[in-house]
């Protein structure tokens, strides 16, 4: 009651074609509506109460890139232009991380880095308050590669508390006051550039995928309400991988079943939410560090994507000794490796003794031979087994990118790559509508691209949000520079749009 009475009071106070930051009234009315004139009063109560449900529920972005990772919010008009002095409604410090904006009415949370603590925030959304912050319990922090750090997972709600994932602890799960109401220590070894998948709430349980090498990758999942588990199952030959969860609902002869999708080493692969038991699974992904997140079109397909090694792939071992053995000990040492096998050094030496014998080599090769880079689409999975020969509907290699996820709306996958390059496909058939257009600002992208009312929102490292028209042309609409580095996906709820920068969280609305 109180956040939709907040907003229908600041809307009424603002004068037309007033820009800049508005600040709402707590004491019960907009200005015009204090004085002693019940009927008024009641008549606004009255309207606060019958809209109240549509206004809230329009306020929602409950986990990284919003509605089961999809990135769209199609009914929504966050605006096009905007920036320091135009169309900003608050501005206000946080600590630095990666983590995405979560919303939820007037709440949002995130997670951040500072002075050696790892915190879990809560900002109120009308005016850009903090109202408290959390410390993760944790004795030391994982190792990252710049610019990965420790808060990269984002947040996740169901409206009934909040709930984080740290790499350096494990999970947290706060109420919307800030009170701890558990915890889950989860021992993890040592995770490529850091941690960087999100947790999810599907159907009730909440996932998290922990991708690590040592053969020590799992998936879990627990009871949101006390962090009891309710399953956990290895995922092997995942190496370090980064993406997040996302949930299908499957009509099968028995029954609707609940999945998840998940990417990671080589495959993506379909596991029954009900007990992590596998279902279904499609090569065509890379061997390590997979970062993007797969999305769900229309009709079910799934389109995932990855590009960590590239074109590059490892050579049989004899072939590999007589390039660089310089000793003749057939052994591989780091200072003779090339540089792919320098990516996976850590994974093919599993005696530790910074050396590769035949046997190791022997042992993942197989594996690592089957990795595949690029966009692809599968057809909605209708049965168990590997799907790689029959429901791939078509792949593509040009204008693909390692960190961001793809965006699917409107019938295209849109892609953007460093540099600001886009790349937009038709989702049936992968015909490119265009590849390798600049759109963006130059810079790497590290952020997914959100969507709304036909446009998307592509921001850069170097702090420019680009918006760009989703047509049969790369039409940039408007290039925002907010003069600070930019990592975090944004969040789109309420026609806002909310940006983490290096150092601050900015609301921007019409």
């Amino acid at each position: 009651m109180n956040v939709t009475w907040n907003r229908m009071t600041k809307n009424l106070s603002r004068a037309p074609g007033r820009r800049g930051p508005v600040t709402a009234d707590t004491r019960g009315g907009a200005p015009g509506l204090r004085e002693s004139n019940g009927r008024v009063r009641t008549l606004a109560l009255v309207v606060a109460l019958t809209f109240a449900t549509p206004l809230l529920a329009d306020a929602r972005w409950p986990q990284f890139r919003g509605p089961n990772a999809s990135g769209v919010a199609e009914a929504q008009k966050p605006p096009i232009e905007f920036g320091p002095t135009k169309n900003l409604l608050w501005k206000t410090p946080v600590p630095r991380g990666q983590s995405s904006p979560c919303v939820w009415d007037d709440r949002i949370f995130l997670t951040g880095f500072e002075n050696g603590k790892l915190l879990t925030l809560c900002i109120r959304r009308s005016d850009g308050k903090e109202l408290w912050r959390q410390i993760a319990p944790a004795d030391r922090l994982e190792r990252g590669t710049n610019p990965n750090g420790p808060a990269t997972p984002s947040p996740v709600t169901d409206g009934a508390a909040v709930y984080v994932h740290f790499g350096s602890f494990g999970l947290l799960a706060y109420d919307f006051e800030g009170k701890e109401l558990w915890r889950k220590s989860l021992a993890l070894g040592y995770v490529r550039h850091g941690t960087g998948t999100s947790p999810i709430i599907a159907a009730g349980k909440l996932v998290v995928v922990c991708d690590q090498e040592g053969m020590k990758s799992f998936m879990l999942a627990v009871n949101p309400r006390t962090g009891e588990t309710l399953w956990q199952i290895p995922r092997p030959n995942c190496f370090s991988s980064h993406t997040t969860p996302v949930h299908r609902k499957v009509e099968t002869p028995g029954g609707p079943v609940d999945e998840l999708v998940v990417a990671g080493s080589i495959r993506l692969i379909g596991y029954d939410l009900k007990d992590g038991s596998e279902r279904w699974s499609c090569r065509g992904l890379e061997a390590i560090s997979i970062c993007p997140t797969p999305v769900i079109g229309e009709g079910g397909a799934i389109f995932a994507m990855s590009q960590s090694m590239g074109d590059e792939r490892l050579a049989p071992f004899d072939a590999l000794l007589r390039d660089v053995d310089k000793n003749g000990d057939a052994r591989i040492s780091m200072g003779e490796a090339t540089k792919i096998v320098r990516d996976v050094f850590s994974i093919l030496d599993t005696d530790g003794d910074k050396l590769l014998s035949r046997a190791e080599w022997d042992a993942y090769y197989d594996i690592f031979r089957q990795a595949d880079s690029g966009l692809f689409a599968v057809r909605a999975p209708d049965r168990a087994g590997d799907l790689t020969a029959t429901h791939v509907l078509w792949r593509q290699k040009r204008g693909v990118t390692e960190v961001a996820s793809p965006l699917c709306y409107r019938g295209r996958v849109f892609v953007i790559a460093t540099g600001g390059l886009a790349s937009c496909f038709d989702a049936a058939t992968g015909r490119p509508i265009y590849q390798s257009k600049r759109v963006g600002a130059p810079g790497q992208y590290f952020a997914s691209p959100v969507a709304a009312d036909g446009r998307a929102y592509v921001a850069s490292s170097t702090g420019t949000v680009s918006v760009v028209e989703i047509g049969d042309e790369p039409k940039t609409l408007a290039r925002n520079d907010l003069g600070e580095g930019i990592q975090a996906t944004p969040a789109i709820a309420d026609d806002k749009l909310y940006v983490r920068t290096a150092g601050h969280l900015w609301a921007f609305g019409g």
